[in-house]
Formats: structure tokens, sequence, C-alpha cells
């Protein structure tokens, strides 16, 4: 009974996807430098949720961007 609901809620929400879009607004890279980074494995890789929707994982963008500092 010592958990509220805002904490109860926090645990169990998804994690949040960054679109190419969104990543691009965080880091100032082209669209083909990006997706070079991610054949290298230099950046993250993707999740597909569909055949036209990629996306990253927010934990890890943040990883990338606090190894970039």
């Amino acid at each position: 009974m010592g958990t509220k609901k805002s904490e109860r809620f926090y645990e169990d929400s998804p994690e949040r996807l960054y679109r190419l879009k969104d990543i691009l607004r965080l880091i100032p890279i082209s669209k083909s430098a990006w997706w070079e980074g991610v054949r290298s494995g230099r950046f993250p890789q993707s999740v597909k949720l569909g055949p036209r929707t990629t996306v990253w994982r927010e934990s890890d963008i943040q990883a990338l961007i606090n190894g970039l500092k």
C-alpha cells in the first residue's frame, strides 16, 4: 500500500520511442549519415513497428547522447 498511483504508472509505462525526425532534432546530422551510422553499428539499431514505421528506443538514444558528451 506504500506505492503511490503515479509511481506505479511510471513503473508500468512502456519506454518512449523516437522517430527519425525526433532524433535529428536532438542530434544535428543528415538522414543519410544517420542511416550509415546505424548500418555500421556506430548508432543504435532501429525497431520496425510496421512496413513503413521505424523507431528507436529512448534509452538507446539517451545512451548515444551521453556517450557523445
